[in-house]
């Protein structure tokens, strides 16, 4: 459904007039607007929760007079001339929102996660097979300049550095702080609706590395700080205070499956806690353990990479047994990236790969690769539910 000739015709879901710091304001939008995102995808509509919603919308960020507005993702759906749908709404929105337009077999870019439960994803991944529809899913952080750098070392330096033998990660954050979230964040604590910021940093690290194999995986979840103090971001003031249902601990423990860059029985250990780490102690620490040569992987404000321009960027070295050297390894975002705030980059990414009919896995993840991966981590969640019922 894409053309080389013309722009992608994209419709958006949830940009929304009232959205100051929403996702898709924040990290579609901008990549959209540059003079390279126009040439390859137009905003030719929006669809809101109401055609009030999306023409309030299309005012506001002084989109053209001719963009469509729509209320429903069923009129959407029937749009013959939306190429690629973007979908940006809150979790327990997305099957609402993408199963339409999936059906009538348009290619349909999904933030993370896919939708709020395994049954919603399993019938989104049907109804993708049945109609043809290409999805993406919004893991773009596996094509972050880090990540793609470490790629390319375990790639390019496996003579020097050898075989993969094991892999340690110590992530922090999620949050800002262990015991509050602030009101746009609230769904964090709640599962039913599907979102959490334990996984982006896994699956940053399992493509790197390798995906585990899945008998192999030990895991251990729990609810250190059960009840969360909902803040208003401007006045810091609690609105409310929850009890939350979803762990704030984890721990993974598990054998890399076998690849020309692993070592037979390669371990992977993995331990997340949301909210601060001890005082002066990176956000991310992630090492990655080879035959002749050792990776740190540090980030010191933000886990999942950096993702603001107040971050710190990631410092990636490399120890070298041989000549006991501890290498700087330099990495950069692209030109083109730096055309827009960091929290797009990896968007803008991803999101031009799928435009421009890349093949899976050039850019982009596929759905059945995501579904997979949302599977693996709901194992990890159902572990903890049934400890909790024993």
């Amino acid at each position: 459904m894409t053309s080389a000739i013309r722009p992608v015709r994209a419709a958006l879901i949830g940009l929304s007039s009232s959205g100051n710091s929403s996702w898709a304001s924040a990290a579609h939008l901008p990549a959209l607007l540059t003079e390279t995102g126009r040439s390859k995808i137009t905003i030719a509509a929006l669809a809101n929760s109401s055609v009030q919603a999306a023409e309030s919308a299309i005012q506001k960020y002084g989109l053209p007079e001719h963009t469509k507005a729509y209320g429903s993702p069923e009129d959407l759906a029937a749009d013959l001339d939306m190429d690629l749908v973007i979908c940006n709404t809150r979790v327990d929105k997305h099957y609402e929102t993408i199963l339409p337009s999936i059906k009538a077999g348009k290619d349909v870019y999904v933030e993370w996660p896919i939708a709020s439960n395994r049954k919603q994803i399993d019938e989104i991944v049907e109804a993708a097979k049945k109609s043809g529809s290409r999805v993406a899913v919004g893991l773009q952080r596996r094509w972050t300049p880090p990540a793609a750098k470490l790629r390319d070392i375990l790639d390019s330096g496996n003579v020097r550095l050898g075989k993969v033998l094991s892999s340690d990660v110590r992530a922090f954050g999620g949050t800002n702080d262990r015991e509050t979230m602030p009101t746009g964040l609230k769904y964090f604590s709640q599962k039913d609706i599907g979102g959490n910021a334990i996984v982006i940093v896994l699956d940053i690290v399992l493509s790197v590395v390798g995906r585990l194999d899945a008998q192999s995986v030990y895991s251990k979840s729990q609810i250190q700080r059960p009840n969360i103090r909902i803040q208003d971001p401007q006045t810091k003031q609690t609105v409310e205070q929850v009890t939350t249902d979803v762990p704030d601990f984890l721990a993974v423990h598990g054998t890399i499956a076998h690849s020309l860059l692993t070592a037979p029985n390669a371990t992977l250990s993995f331990l997340f806690r949301r909210g601060q780490p001890f005082p002066g102690t990176p956000a991310l620490t992630w090492t990655i353990n080879c035959e002749y040569g050792e990776i740190l992987i540090t980030s010191a404000t933000r886990m999942t990479f950096q993702m603001s321009e107040g971050d710190e960027p990631v410092v990636v070295q490399v120890h070298h047994f041989d000549t006991q050297e501890v290498e700087n390894v330099v990495w950069d975002w692209s030109d083109m990236q730096k055309d827009v705030p960091v929290i797009g980059r990896d968007v803008m990414t991803s999101l031009f790969a799928f435009a421009e009919g890349k093949a899976e896995g050039e850019g982009w993840v596929g759905l059945e690769d995501a579904a997979t991966y949302a599977r693996m981590v709901d194992g990890f969640l159902e572990e903890w539910q049934e400890n909790q019922i024993g």
